[in-house]
C-alpha cells in the first residue's frame, strides 16, 4: 500500500453514504380557509408589496421608514444575527468534507547512560525531523452529519425570516408612530380653533355683561372654558414632542425634527380585493420562521436516530521523517498510514431512545407553534379587515355629526347674542362640536392604523395586478362644519 492509496480512499469515502435515517420533511396541510370572507369588494389578484407604506402617498413617511430601515438598532442587530447564522451554516457545510491538517516537527533527545543500551557507534543524542499531512473523516453512512446540516440550514433561513419580521415590525412601528403624530397635529389644529372660538365667546360675554344683558357668572364660565382649552393645548404639545422623540429613536436620528402634518389630507391606501387569498399569510416572515423551526426539529429526529447505528471514521496520513533536515524529503524518508475505526453502540441504557423521543416531542411542539402562528396571523388579518371596513363606514356619520354640531353652535350663539338662550347652551354646543371633531380625528386615525395593521398582518400588504392609485378621503370626512 502506497501513499497514492490515501486520496483514492478519501474519494471513496466521500462517495459513500446511505439513506439518511429519520423522516424527510413534508409540509403539513395548512389548517386555514381558502379566502378571507371579510375582504371588501374589489377585483384583482394579489401579491405582497414589500414597500407597502408607500401606498399612503406621503413622502415624509416614506423618508422616515427608509431612514429606519438603514439605521434602526433592532434591525441592525437582526442583520448581525443573520451574518452569524450564515457563518454557522458555512461551518456546517465544511463538516461534510474531510479536514486536512499539516504537521511538522523537530526534536533532539539524549539517552541516559544508566538505562539506555547502545553501541559505541550510536550517539547519546538523537535527532528527528518530520513533516506530514493527516486527516480524519466520518463516513456519513446513516446521514447523521447531513441531518445536522439540515438543522443548521433551517436555522439560517429562520434567522433571515426573523430579520424580515423585524423589518416589517420596524416599518409598522414607524408608520404607526407617524400616524399618531399626525393625529396629534390634527388635535393641535382643533385646539387652536377651539381657543379662538372660546376667546371670541369670552369677548361676546364681556360685552353683554358690560351692557347689563348677562350676569357676571357668564364671564367666569367663559374664562374657565378658555383656560381648559389652553391646558389641553399644552398637553397636546407635550405629547407631540414625545411622539417625535419616539420616531427619532426608531429612525436612529436623535436630532430628528418633523413639521406639522395634516391627518385629514393623508390619502388612504387601496382597499383589499374581494376573496383575498388566505395563503398570503403563509408569506409572513414569522410564519415562515416558524416553519423553518419545524424543519430544524424534524431533522433533529434523524440526528437522534443515527445514534442507533455504528460510526465509521477514516484516518490517514502521509509525510516524511528523517534525522537530518537535509534528508527529510530524500528517498526512503516517506511515511504513510491509513486506518478505519468503528464505533458501535452496544448498551446505553436507553439514552439514544430518550434522545429520539425528545426530538420527536420537539417536532410536535414546533408543529403546534407553526399552526398557532398561522391561526394567529389569520385572526389578525380578519380583525384588521373588520377594523378597516367599519372605521371607513363610521367616517360618514362622524362627518354628519360634525356638521350638525357646528350648526347647533351657530344657532346657540345667535340665540345667546339675542338674549333668548343662556350661556350654558353655548357651552354645551361648544363641547358637542369639540367632541364631534375630536371623534372624527380618532375615526380617521383608527382607519389608517387598521390599514397599517392589515399590511403587517399580511406580511407586507397586497398589490393589485392592475395598479390602483391611493383613495383620497371623501369630501364628507374633510368638511369643516364650523369653529368650536
Amino acid at each position: 500500500m502506497t501513499p497514492r492509496i490515501l486520496p483514492a480512499a478519501l474519494a471513496a469515502a466521500l462517495a459513500l453514504g446511505g439513506c439518511a435515517v429519520g423522516p424527510d420533511y413534508q409540509r403539513p396541510a395548512t389548517p386555514l380557509p381558502e379566502h378571507f370572507a371579510e375582504a371588501a369588494a374589489s377585483a384583482a389578484a394579489t401579491a405582497v408589496d414589500p414597500r407597502w407604506w408607500t401606498l399612503f402617498g406621503d413622502t415624509q413617511l416614506d423618508a422616515l421608514v427608509e431612514l429606519a430601515l438603514h439605521r434602526n438598532a433592532d434591525l441592525r442587530t437582526a442583520m448581525a444575527r443573520v451574518e452569524q447564522a450564515e457563518a454557522a451554516a458555512r461551518e456546517a457545510d465544511a463538516v461534510l468534507f474531510p479536514e486536512i491538517d499539516g504537521n511538522a516537527g523537530a526534536s533532539r533527545s539524549q539517552a541516559s547512560t544508566r538505562t539506555a543500551t547502545y553501541s559505541s557507534a550510536m550517539s547519546r543524542l538523537r535527532d528527528s525531523r518530520s513533516a506530514s499531512l493527516s486527516t480524519s473523516y466520518e463516513i456519513d453512512l446513516w446521514g447523521r452529519v447531513r441531518r445536522g446540516n439540515e438543522t443548521v440550514q433551517a436555522q439560517l433561513l429562520g434567522s433571515r425570516y426573523a430579520q424580515d419580521a423585524v423589518r416589517l415590525s420596524v416599518a409598522g412601528q414607524v408608520t404607526g408612530a407617524y400616524l399618531d403624530l399626525l393625529g396629534l397635529d390634527a388635535r393641535l389644529e382643533l385646539a387652536a380653533d377651539t381657543l379662538k372660538s372660546r376667546a371670541d365667546s369670552l369677548a361676546l360675554v364681556k360685552r353683554r355683561v358690560a351692557a347689563g344683558l348677562a350676569p357676571p357668572l357668564d364671564i367666569h364660565q367663559a374664562e374657565g372654558t378658555l383656560a381648559t382649552a389652553e391646558a389641553q393645548q399644552v398637553e397636546l404639545r407635550r405629547q407631540r414632542a414625545l411622539a417625535v422623540h419616539r420616531l427619532a429613536l426608531l429612525t436612529g436620528d436623535p436630532a430628528l425634527r418633523i413639521d406639522a402634518g395634516q391627518l385629514q389630507r393623508l390619502p388612504l391606501p387601496p382597499q383589499p380585493p374581494a376573496g383575498l387569498p388566505a395563503d398570503l399569510i403563509e408569506r409572513r416572515p414569522d410564519v415562515m420562521q416558524a416553519e423553518q423551526a419545524l424543519v430544524a426539529a424534524n431533522a433533529g429526529i434523524g440526528t437522534a436516530r443515527a445514534g442507533y447505528y455504528p460510526r465509521f471514521t477514516l484516518t490517514g496520513s502521509a509525510g516524511s521523517e528523517s534525522r537530518a533536515l537535509a534528508d527529510l524529503f530524500a528517498a526512503g524518508a516517506g511515511t504513510w498510514s491509513l486506518g478505519l475505526a468503528a464505533f458501535l453502540p452496544v448498551l446505553d441504557f436507553g439514552r439514544t431512545a430518550a434522545r429520539v423521543e425528545q426530538a420527536e416531542a420537539q417536532t410536535r411542539q414546533a408543529r403546534v407553534a407553526w399552526e398557532n402562528t398561522l391561526q394567529t396571523a389569520y385572526r389578525e388579518v380578519r380583525d384588521a379587515l373588520v377594523d378597516l371596513r367599519e372605521n371607513g363606514a363610521a367616517e360618514v356619520p362622524q362627518a354628519a355629526r360634525v356638521e350638525h354640531a357646528g350648526k347647533a353652535l351657530e344657532l346657540a350663539r345667535t340665540r345667546y347674542a339675542a338674549g333668548h338662550a343662556a350661556y350654558l347652551d353655548v357651552l354645551e354646543a361648544q363641547r358637542s362640536l369639540n367632541d364631534a371633531r375630536s371623534a372624527q380625528i380618532v375615526t380617521r386615525q383608527a382607519r389608517l392604523n387598521a390599514a397599517v395593521a392589515l399590511f403587517k398582518a399580511l406580511g407586507g400588504g397586497w398589490r393589485p395586478d392592475v395598479a390602483a392609485s391611493a383613495v383620497a378621503p371623501p369630501e364628507a370626512s374633510t368638511a369643516r362644519a364650523g369653529k368650536d
